[in-house]
């Protein structure tokens, strides 16, 4: 019997991992199961709550199997933010969960900003409106479906539902409800905003708020037999997936600076308080320890412009190492080929606002290569992380991490690009890692998230920024905003085209 050991569950918006660390660190065992992101209709991202509960399952299981005889002292779980997770009276899904990605009440959030609704959620949240954020959803949930918000008795986000179908205990965090009603500043709803906004009916859906590293539950017997855990083995309130991978890390201090790039892409700095304007739209995430806030900016643009590209570029069947040596090939500057990474069917959130954005390779001529094109593709994320680390006021050094940041080229795009120091953690899966760190304390190990880091015997891998490119990615990123800011009001137009040429594809293929 190995032990004590604790688990950490990430639940990301495709794919679930599982992981079990010693208290030290030290990976026993790990596991990964992938989730689908159901489109119906347009403008609609859903996940089915259940099929979310039996990746659980299946990862914990299989991480415990390759772990062997160990005893899990503490279990906590991360997971994507944002969206409409409802839960009926009987414990069981309202309906299909609405993740962060859906887009249907983009509308909304215009209206919302035009009537000032929208300048009221900033200035309490810290956070801008986007179609994804639960209050706009909310709305919009009940306009099209009012028999689903009948049915819901509350809203768990997705680490808050897999934690109640462990547990029984119906809580979130103050990361988690920073994107609801939550004043940062207090740490507590704010029934000010909530009358404001005319929510008043949607107060009975908020769970309480509790601190992150508290034992908000413990596993329940029929939890214990179907993941092959123990009864009664506390778990954590946890935290979203964001600071979750910051904590990962190892950024837990005031200054810490870090950088994701995943499904969506994300730039965050730790701060003893707010400091942002409310015009900013960042993301203001309360952590429940004082008035200690991530001030973070979360453009959409992640890793789904790269498998797009890599597919539209006829790579599809490569693998990425293949790819990548072609983006190698290209060099700096892409042979001066732009990209505006604006891909996401829901438009952009940061460092800027627009259910509209669109993306598009810009410089082209008959000399352009393939080559090329996936070069500025990766370039145009990187400038997009620039840009928002530069309104953070991030300074000389971030931390890396996601999907793409296993990729030394992607690393060194960023580090490049940005100007700034890049430190990638060679320990894997930060986000379930930053969760075992908050098992560890809620398994009464360590004290603190930071003592608990320090039990931890992580490596990193430094990639300094190239200072012979240093002119050229400034030359570029000045280039970049200043060609996105110029086609910005024609992105209205875009839209309406893309509506228009689709409505009529049915009549063109049966005439």
């Amino acid at each position: 019997m190995t032990g004590p050991v604790v688990l950490g569950i990430d639940a990301g918006t495709t794919a679930v991992k599982a992981l079990v660390l010693t208290t030290g660190g030290h990976t026993l065992g790990r596991a990964r199961a992938t989730v689908r992101v159901r489109r119906p209709a347009a403008r609609t991202a859903e996940q089915d709550m259940e099929e979310i509960w039996r990746a659980v399952a299946e990862t914990v299981r299989a991480a415990l199997l390759e772990a062997g005889p160990v005893h899990v002292a503490g279990v906590s779980v991360t997971g994507q933010g944002d969206g409409a997770w409802l839960v009926g009276a009987d414990g069981r899904p309202a309906g299909q969960a609405a993740t962060w990605l859906d887009g249907r009440a983009a509308r909304r959030v215009a209206d919302w900003e035009a009537d000032g609704r929208g300048a009221l959620v900033r200035a309490t949240t810290g956070s801008a409106l986007f179609a994804g954020a639960l209050p706009v959803l909310l709305e919009e949930l009940e306009a099209r479906d009012p028999a689903l918000l009948a049915r819901a008795v509350t809203h768990l986000n997705c680490k808050d539902w897999i934690r109640y179908r462990l547990t029984g205990a119906i809580a979130t965090d103050a990361s988690e409800a920073s994107r609801t009603y939550l004043d940062v500043r207090t740490g507590r709803y704010s029934d000010e905003l909530i009358g404001a906004l005319g929510h008043d009916r949607f107060r009975r859906l908020l769970p309480p708020v509790l601190p992150p590293t508290a034992v908000a539950g413990r596993v329940s017997a029929d939890a214990a037999r179907e993941l092959g855990l123990e009864q009664g083995t506390p778990v954590a309130t946890g935290l979203v997936d964001t600071p979750a991978g910051g904590v990962g890390l190892g950024a837990v201090r005031p200054g810490d600076a870090y950088a994701i790039i995943g499904t969506t892409a994300f730039a965050g700095v730790v701060q003893e308080r707010v400091t942002l304007d409310a015009s900013v739209p960042a993301i203001t995430l309360a952590l429940g320890e004082g008035t200690t806030v991530i001030e973070c900016l979360a453009p959409m643009n992640g890793t789904p412009n790269l498998d797009w590209a890599r597919e539209v570029t006829g790579c599809a069947d490569a693998d990425w190492a293949a790819v990548e040596e072609l983006v190698r090939q290209a060099g700096p500057g892409a042979g001066g080929v732009l990209y505006l990474p604006y891909a996401a069917v829901s438009g952009e959130r940061a460092p800027f606002v627009d259910d509209t954005a669109s993306a598009g390779w810009l410089g082209l001529n008959v000399q352009t290569t393939r080559a090329e094109l996936l070069r500025a593709v990766y370039e145009g994320v990187a400038l997009s992380l620039r840009e928002c680390m530069d309104v953070l006021g991030i300074g000389a050094v971030v931390r890396l991490c996601g999907g793409a940041a296993v990729s030394p080229v992607v690393c060194r795009i960023v580090a490049d690009v940005t100007r700034r120091r890049v430190v990638r953690s060679t320990a894997e899966e930060p986000g379930a890692r930053g969760a075992c760190a908050v098992a560890v304390v809620a398994a009464g190990r360590a004290p603190d998230l930071e003592s608990a880091l320090r039990m931890f015997d992580d490596s990193t891998e430094t990639i300094e920024p190239d200072p012979a490119v240093r002119a050229l990615h400034d030359r570029q990123a000045a280039t970049f905003t200043a060609l996105r800011d110029a086609v910005r009001g024609r992105w209205p137009d875009l839209r309406a085209l893309q509506t228009a040429s689709r409505d009529h594809l049915p009549i063109l293929e049966t005439t």
